[in-house]
């Protein structure tokens, strides 16, 4: 029998056509003879899709087209239900769309990838690709993630980060702190956000003013770094979980600027969309064998640190005047699930795929071992009455 497969897609995210993209490329890639693919797309509105016409790319052109040739979808809430049901009053809602063995979550971004589509499929037990709640959280939210790295030796460069609301109410205070702590130039990032959604170099206060301004309109948390000017970005991904894992040959991206932007990674012109695969790129990247055996032991190490599980690609940063190199942060669900690194290594995007809905299931089976109930009934041993419930001590 066919392995059925819920692909997991789009969300309430700024990057939800990347997520688009990442989803169909999976899609294609995937044995048809081993699984049953049922595509489910989360609307930017929140509402949940599946139907054939998802799978292909030319009707995300026309939205209100698309919906109307899919069928409205959702997860009932309850531990052990894996269907996914038709959201309807009438014939459909007789019996459920599909029943999901597994879920490979495509999603980037915020309420996708931190940790919030993780906890949703936990609490209903559907085994599931990629990392958990806790991994996904961390390795989301940019100021918890270096946090963790700092204290586990893993270098990051210097950075100062604030709340949105301590920037309205004493936004010199913040300021002064950024200038003291780092000096010009920054570059100022949501905490929260991927893709380079919100991010905004500064070379003085007025663009500093400016940049944090616009990555307040992205999130509740700012994070402003200090900038490494004769910077080389290295990537490498790592595929694996917390006992094993593996990495990829490296690649460094090319920007046209300061810094790698969002029109740099997708909307390369005279290309079809093909998420991070559009990227121009030096592969595998042209450094020394030191510096790659650098970065890769450095990518497992944050991989572990973080408790990562499934595909992960780790964003380094190496100073070309000093050579040092910091890892500026890890995408937990990769652009392209950074297929094309893997490819790279002799792993096609289909045995990729295999891999990480293998790793769900076994994730899914060590946890059946693990004991969720303790037994007994505390509530038997109360008292009646009694203002605290009268529980013996």
């Amino acid at each position: 029998m066919k392995i059925n497969v819920g692909v997991l897609f789009g969300g309430r995210s700024v990057e939800n056509e990347i997520s688009v993209v990442t989803a169909l490329q999976a899609m294609e890639a995937m044995d048809r003879e081993k699984y049953e693919i049922i595509p489910i797309y989360i609307a930017k509105t929140g509402k949940w899709y599946t139907g054939d016409a998802l799978l292909e790319m030319s009707n995300y052109k026309d939205m209100d087209s698309l919906f109307k040739s899919c069928q409205e979808v959702y997860l009932k809430t309850v531990y052990g239900d894996h269907n996914l049901y038709y959201n309807s009053k009438g014939l459909f809602n007789r019996k459920p769309a599909a029943k999901l063995d597994v879920v490979l979550p495509t999603l980037h971004g915020t309420n996708c990838e931190d940790g919030t589509i993780q906890g949703v499929l936990a609490s209903i037990g559907i085994p599931f690709a990629g990392c958990d709640v806790l991994a996904s959280a961390n390795g989301m939210d940019k100021i918890t993630m270096k946090m963790i790295l700092q204290s586990s030796g893993i270098p990051v460069v210097d950075y100062v980060w604030f709340s949105d609301k301590k920037w309205y109410q004493n936004r010199e205070s913040v300021i002064e702190s950024v200038e003291k702590e780092l000096s010009y130039p920054v570059i100022v990032k949501p905490a929260n956000s991927g893709s380079s959604v919100g991010i905004r170099p500064a070379h003085n206060r007025e663009d500093l003013v400016e940049a944090i301004e616009y990555s307040c309109s992205f999130t509740t948390r700012i994070i402003v770094e200090k900038l490494v000017e004769k910077l080389k970005e290295v990537n490498c991904s790592v595929l694996g979980n917390y006992e094993e894992c593996e990495a990829s040959v490296c690649e460094v991206p090319m920007r046209s600027g300061e810094i790698l932007t969002y029109s740099d990674k997708y909307m390369n012109p005279g290309t079809k969309s093909k998420g991070m695969q559009s990227l121009k790129r030096e592969l595998p990247a042209k450094i020394s064998d030191d510096e790659t055996a650098l970065v890769k032991n450095l990518a497992k190490k944050t991989f572990r640190v973080l408790n990562c599980e499934g595909v992960a690609r780790i964003d380094f940063i190496k100073d070309e005047q000093d050579k040092r190199v910091y890892v500026n942060e890890i995408n937990t669900i990769p652009g392209s699930l950074s297929n094309y690194l893997w490819d790279y290594s002799g792993i096609d995007f289909g045995q990729l795929a295999d891999k990480l809905i293998d790793l769900a299931f076994a994730r899914s089976r060590e946890a059946s071992f693990k004991i969720t109930d303790f037994g007994g009934n505390i509530f038997s041993s109360m008292k009646k009455g009694g203002k605290f419930g009268g529980i013996k001590k």
